[in-house]
């Protein structure tokens, strides 16, 4: 998968592409995970029309990202984007945003909500 992300050369898609393949590896629970969903589907919706593109910087998505933030999940993203990045050797595009991604925290569980959110509305 990553080698096709390399190949695509987006370097603008790569941040929420990689936080959600992160997003696999991450325990969610599942009734929390679908509560946080719908109450940021309400943000959105509440902003203008829900299927407009989505950004780190959305309310909606801030809104998931603070639901979801718990340190143990975060600690489990952290470990899977050093995880992906160990994966990721010989493939610059895709090593250099894992690399911003694991040195913002902020920034990178915000790209995991957008993910998340995104995933929702697909």
């Amino acid at each position: 998968m990553l080698e096709t992300l390399e190949a695509a050369g987006n370097p603008n898609a790569l941040p929420v592409q990689l936080a959600y393949l992160a997003s696999e590896r991450v325990d969610f629970d599942e009734g929390e995970l679908a509560a946080a969903r719908r109450r940021a589907l309400l943000v959105l919706a509440a902003g203008g029309d829900p299927h407009r593109e989505l950004h780190a910087d959305d309310p909606a998505v801030k809104e998931l990202a603070a639901d979801l933030d718990r340190p143990e999940s975060r600690a489990a993203f952290a470990a899977a984007l050093a995880d992906l990045a160990a994966e990721a050797a010989g493939l610059p595009l895709v090593s250099a945003a894992l690399d911003l991604l694991a040195h913002d925290e902020y920034d990178a569980w915000r790209w995991l909500a957008c993910a998340l959110l995104a995933d929702e509305l697909a």
